[in-house]
């Protein structure tokens, strides 16, 4: 059954099957996908309340980036409403998508454009739930669809994306637009970005507790058969620390504070930069792979975003930095300090911040 998580119905529907999974621990999650024993996939790692100290740094970065993040979204929904003609339908990718799925939802409301925002499940190296986008396509056109992320890393999932929508359009003789739309895309892998800049997008900082009480998306078949959306756990446990809501109310108000301004400025506000972020995003990862002996690529996460990511949920080797004194990084050495892990400072880091997962001998 669809339902909206921890946010107000007509918000979002994820298109996710509650499911019920045992929390596989970190390390041993870590060997099991370096291995190859399990695909990420199929396991899912214990989620946590944040500490008091670590939500004051999540407030501090709300208060601190929420301009710039209201005015992202602005003209993120405004290149959406500008090349769709009719009813629109935002897709955002579960999970880090849907917050910004849930703001330009609103703000195209606010357009007064009719609107549907959905969120499905996209793993890398299985594809986009199909499942869900069948479900899609009887309840809307095609072109009325649209798939929306927060950010780019190094655009492994915008890859996979267009990959598994163009399969799917050519398979089934649709058209669905296999493009990602996004707020900030660091490696040119976009098909529309408001920004390439790698700064704090705040709800990175938070997992489930800013994402609707929603875990990762999982595809195990001990949970999800054939027909099946792919899964999620609803983590009703974490609700008295539940700030999905509140946050897409805070930065709500912020885009109604610059509406007039943004809608009504320029069109040309994100320059296309594709070729020369692509090139730096490859430069970077040549680097780390020479500098660091990486041997999986996957084990590079660049920005700001993807650093907390590897942080919160995986194991990582070394957090870098370009600047520790910047404000959009002190949920970053929180973490790294309580997690033990080594901080490297490199004035030339193309990047806000990138992280390493380290490797498992063995």
């Amino acid at each position: 059954m669809n339902f909206s998580g921890s946010y107000a119905p007509d918000d979002v529907t994820f298109l996710l099957k509650r499911v019920h999974l045992a929390p596989t621990e970190l390390a041993e999650k870590e060997r099991l996908i370096q291995s190859g024993e399990r695909h990420y996939s199929e396991m899912i790692g214990m989620e946590r309340a944040p500490t008091p100290a670590y939500l004051r740094v999540f407030h501090a970065g709300l208060e601190r980036e929420k301009g710039r993040f209201a005015r992202d979204l602005l003209v993120l929904a405004r290149h959406i409403a500008t090349t769709r003609r009719g009813p629109i339908v935002v897709v955002s990718l579960a999970r880090a998508g849907t917050p910004v799925g849930v703001l330009v939802r609103r703000i195209l409301r606010r357009m007064d454009r009719s609107v549907h925002h959905y969120s499905v499940s996209i793993i890398r190296d299985r594809g986009i739930d199909e499942t869900a986008l069948r479900h899609l396509l009887a309840r809307h056109s095609a072109e009325a669809i649209v798939f929306v992320d927060g950010w780019t890393g190094k655009g492994v999932i915008a890859g996979e994306l267009h990959a598994a929508v163009t399969a799917f359009n050519q398979r089934e003789g649709t058209c669905l637009d296999a493009g990602l739309y996004v707020v900030a895309d660091l490696c040119g892998a976009a098909a529309f970005a408001a920004s390439d800049e790698d700064y704090l997008i705040p709800s990175c900082v938070l997992g489930a507790t800013v994402s609707g009480l929603v875990s990762r998306s999982i595809l195990n078949d001990a949970v999800i058969g054939p027909g099946d959306f792919h899964g999620c756990l609803w983590l009703e446990e974490l609700a008295p620390a539940d700030q999905s809501r509140w946050f897409v109310d805070q930065v709500a108000a912020e885009v109604e504070r610059q509406v007039r301004q943004v809608l009504t400025g320029p069109q040309d506000v994100s320059s296309d930069h594709r070729s020369r972020l692509r090139a730096r995003s490859e430069t970077f990862l040549a680097d780390m792979r020479m500098r660091f002996g990486v041997r999986d690529i996957h084990h590079v996460k660049p920005g700001v975003g993807e650093a907390t990511r590897v942080l919160l949920r995986r194991v990582p080797d070394r957090l870098l930095l370009r600047d520790p004194s910047r404000a959009d990084v002190a949920h970053l050495l929180l973490l790294a300090r309580e997690k033990n892990t080594p901080i490297v400072i490199d004035p030339a880091l193309p990047y806000t911040a990138a992280a390493l997962i380290k490797e498992m001998d063995g």
